[in-house]
């Protein structure tokens, strides 16, 4: 067995059962709100069944809102359709460990309806129809996802009974690639890097940020569909090591009004014969005119598909003037003021979209460059010139305010419809219009705190 790098086989899991190291397989899948769901079935029931033929869970999975509540407007899921059942199916090339849950193994499943059709608004199988877009060109996408959190002292049982009030973050100043601030949450950190190590990831290295106890630990680039596996089993395995500290941890946008967490998404494109198709000799800064095509793609349809990177109210509040956040749709060489951010060379050379917050559902984030990226591609678009100097200042578009104008933009968005199909573009506005609703009707410590005496 081969069990160094967190992987396994069939043969492999088989084996660890038998000799009584692994009991308990968790199958998940990533729903629309970026968490993993699923369900824990007993290594025996897996390599006789589950493995083979799947595990049934209820269709509601994609068809609720954060609160796990029931919601009207789905067309796949609801009262009147009884709430049925779909099928995880194993992703058996995504078999690992997961050393932070004793006895445990862990992979990720697709989607299927019962009949054995796709759940095309499955975040993962949404990535999967552009992945084959892609590869009808004979393009290869590898992607690394940047995601920041932010630590507190506090477990998660006591901030939730604080209602997420008075925590204490785990650090107390600005300590943005300090070693000795960071070192309080090194015995934390430490266990998540490990950890994803254990489980198959090549984690590069951790560095602190700037909000208070702020930290952002990245992952080798791989992969786009592995990349984003992994990102799931991160973020709630990092969620799940903290609770375990006594600690907690949030992958939140904005969490208050220092900086926000970001997830910036990099980005580049291969040939099936590991070509670097995004990078040409002598050509200005190195670009080919694939990825000059690509990257005007980007600034062409940003704001009607920011939905699918910024897809809470909480994300829009990010975008602050001067905060490492994008406000601007520009693209620069090296340029963080810029929503586009162009970066390295040769195989390295890829452009780091700026706008994804740590709430970001990857899947669909991903889907969007890939489309937004084809679409340049397939018009041949011209790329506007290089954005020189602070784009804040700029007169530049500027990525939507708020969910709801991004959600009006993706509606509209002819390239939406047919990069993702009618089903899924009306699947994800209807999740839109649940959340406007919710955050609509609710009343916050804002309008009490000014309010309550003085109006």
């Amino acid at each position: 067995m081969t069990l160094s790098s967190g992987n396994l086989t069939l043969e492999d899991l088989t084996a660890l059962v038998r000799v009584g190291e692994i009991d308990t397989i968790v199958v998940a899948f990533t729903d629309m709100q970026g968490r993993l769901v699923g369900k824990r079935v007993s290594a025996r029931l897996f390599l006789e069944d589950v493995a083979s033929h799947g595990a049934e869970c209820c269709n509601y999975l994609l068809a609720v809102d954060v609160e796990m509540n029931t919601v009207d407007g789905y067309e796949m899921s609801s009262w009147r359709r009884g709430y049925g059942d779909m099928a995880m199916i194993p992703d058996l090339g995504t078999l690992r460990r997961a050393p932070w849950l004793p006895g445990a193994a862990l992979v990720t499943a697709d989607l299927q309806w019962l009949d054995k059709t796709p759940v095309v608004a499955s975040p993962r199988q949404i990535l999967k129809a552009q992945l084959a877009r892609l590869a009808d060109r004979g393009l290869v996408p590898y992607v690394g996802t940047e995601l920041e959190f932010i630590v507190f002292d506090d477990g998660y049982r006591e901030a939730w009974k604080k209602g997420y009030r008075d925590l204490t973050p785990a650090s107390d100043y600005n300590i943005d690639y300090a070693l000795l601030g960071s070192t309080r949450m090194e015995p934390l950190l430490r266990d998540i890097r490990n950890a994803m190590d254990g489980a198959g990831m090549y984690c590069e290295g951790v560095k602190g940020e700037c909000n208070l106890g702020q930290q952002e630990i990245a992952f080798r680039y791989t992969d786009a569909l592995a990349t984003c596996d992994n990102h799931s089993i991160y973020k709630n395995g990092a969620k799940e090591i903290a609770d375990a500290h006594g600690k907690s941890l949030t992958f939140m946008a904005k969490f208050n009004e220092r900086e926000g967490n970001s997830c910036h998404i990099h980005i580049s494109l291969r040939g099936t014969d590991g070509s670097a198709v995004f990078a040409e000799k002598d050509a200005d800064y190195g670009m080919s005119p694939l990825f000059r095509h690509f990257l005007a793609g980007q600034l062409a349809v940003m704001r009607e598909l920011t939905l699918f990177s910024a897809p809470n109210i909480n994300s829009y509040k990010r975008y602050v003037s001067g905060s490492f956040a994008p406000t601007a749709i520009a693209w620069g060489i090296d340029n963080r003021t810029c929503a586009l951010r162009v970066v390295g060379a040769g195989l390295g050379l890829r452009v780091e979209n700026r706008v994804p917050g740590g709430d970001v559902n990857q899947y669909l984030a991903v889907a969007a460059l890939i489309a937004a990226g084809l679409y340049g591609i397939e018009n041949e678009l011209e790329l506007d010139d290089v954005f020189v100097g602070n784009a804040y200042e700029s007169d530049a578009e500027r990525v939507p305010a708020s969910l709801r104008e991004a959600a009006a933009l993706f509606a509209t968005s002819v390239v939406a419809r047919e990069a993702f199909g009618d089903e899924v573009v009306d699947h994800y506005l209807n999740n839109a219009r649940i959340e406007l609703e919710a955050y609509d009707a609710a009343v916050t410590d804002w309008e009490r705190v000014r309010g309550f005496e003085r109006l």
